[in-house]
């Protein structure tokens, strides 16, 4: 019975370790290279010192014992880029069944064995925000990841340290799911804004109705009856109280400025834009009352409210103070966010600073993790990239990716096979042909099913 007791109280300990277990922090020291720091200018033939994950100190001529040091003379070193509008490592996007899903979490579906986390690091990419799909008016709520490949736990891609965010959608993704495909608000883009208008006014009576309750608690003699709990309007509460950022879908003009103003009516201005296509078109109402518009470098035309656009679409939100960044929502494109910011310098002749920061701190800042991350500067966590040639050169190649100081990926010790879960049936990884090759529409075949087939195979 005592040994019964010693094993059952040391298997007690070794779970309270596994819970508290911290995440891998490395050290390492990089000498000699050009180090881009994106918000402090350019420092040729620098060190960077890393230490238990962090940069400890950025100059000339540092020393360390019992660490590595990699020599990068010849290369530039910039910190981690940082995709803020992704799908990588999920195995599920969109809960397509109401237009108001936000008690889903996508932290509930992360998947560690993803190669595309992987391959994202050879991109030179540190930090994704996994995001719910678009055929919701308000979906799921995303997670922010760093790129830990190599674990068998989800939390261990956690960014503990970021704020949470919500994902919206406008115009023809939720019209068609719930609209056409279920004959159900919204179908037209007025719709939309009702469904979202609507949320956000039940949240508020949710709210009172809680409010209420508690006060009669402190009354004597009173025995209130509890509110019923429900997780939705609980996290739309959240929002109205400004603690979690809505990173928002969208493309056209006349439906961000409306979003604004009903954001605005309700007192939130913890709102990102995400594609963007038409944010020309409102720079300056999006610089004032947004965190700013997440782009894409050139894509367009690939449905209908996505005709209008412009390569120098981010350059023109940068010149009027927007800030911008560039993703993928790709599992491709993740992997080139450094050649797509380069796009924007090529048409919109941004320098290097503000171009870097498309992929870098304006990411960051849109997440709420700028503090952190996004540069390279004393204090912050050492996410960390070395190239071969300046990140914006079509020669470049991202040679050493680093999370939290440690090296997930070196271009020179890359194995054939980096997979940690191989399928024995599945020959090539799923393909999603849903208009465009980004995953925002995955997983909502079911509700086109009978609408698709009425509308692409009439016989008149």
């Amino acid at each position: 019975m005592k040994n019964l007791k010693i094993i059952i109280s040391g298997f007690l300990v070794l779970g309270t370790m596994l819970a508290n277990a911290q995440t891998p922090k490395g050290s390492v020291l990089i000498k000699n290279a050009t180090v881009l720091t994106v918000t402090q200018g350019d420092l040729e033939a620098t060190d960077v010192l890393v230490e238990n994950g962090i940069i400890k100190k950025i100059g000339k001529n540092l020393n360390a014992n019992n660490i590595e040091v990699i020599d990068a003379s010849g290369k530039y070193l910039m910190p981690g880029i940082i995709d803020a509008h992704s799908h990588v490592a999920l195995d599920a996007v969109n809960e397509a069944t109401a237009p108001i899903t936000a008690e889903v979490r996508m932290a509930d579906v992360v998947n560690p064995y993803d190669i595309g986390l992987y391959r994202a690091l050879a991109g030179g990419v540190t930090i994704s925000h996994a995001m719910h799909g678009s055929a919701n008016a308000i979906g799921g709520q995303n997670i922010t990841l760093k790129h830990r490949y190599g674990t068998f736990s989800p939390e261990d891609l956690y960014m503990k340290e970021a704020p949470r965010t919500i994902k919206f959608a406008l115009g023809e993704n939720p019209t068609r799911v719930h609209g056409r495909g279920n004959g159900i608000q919204p179908r037209t883009r007025m719709g939309v804004d009702a469904v979202i208008r609507n949320g956000f006014n039940e949240a508020l009576q949710y709210k009172k109705a809680w409010s209420n309750y508690e006060n009669a608690l402190n009354q004597r003699g009173s025995n209130p009856v509890p509110p019923k709990y429900d997780s939705r309007l609980e996290t739309l509460v959240d929002i109205l109280d400004g603690n979690i950022i809505i990173h928002c879908h969208s493309y056209r003009a006349d439906e961000i400025y409306a979003l604004i103003n009903t954001c605005r009516e309700f007192g939130i201005s913890n709102i990102v834009f995400s594609h963007v296509n038409e944010g020309f078109k409102v720079a300056p109402e999006l610089a004032e009352y947004t965190m700013g518009a997440s782009v894409f470098a050139d894509w367009w035309a690939y449905k209908f409210e996505v005709y209008y656009s412009t390569a120098y679409n981010a350059a023109i939100l940068m010149e009027n103070g927007v800030i911008t960044s560039i993703n993928s929502d790709s599992g491709e494109l993740i992997r080139h966010l450094y050649h797509e910011a380069g796009k924007a310098q090529r048409y919109g002749e941004l320098d290097d600073q503000q171009t870097l920061a498309l992929i870098t701190i304006n990411p960051a800042k849109q997440l709420g993790i700028a503090d952190k991350v996004g540069s390279i500067e004393e204090g912050k966590q050492a996410d960390l990239v070395i190239f071969n040639e300046h990140p914006l050169s079509v020669y470049a190649i991202p040679q050493m990716t680093f999370v939290d100081g440690v090296k997930y990926f070196d271009i020179n010790d890359d194995p054939d096979d980096m997979r940690l879960k191989v399928s024995a049936s599945e020959a090539l990884e799923p393909i999603y042909l849903k208009e465009h090759e980004h995953r925002c529409m995955h997983g909502v075949d079911f509700f086109f099913t009978n609408f698709g087939r009425n509308l692409f195979n009439h016989t008149h």
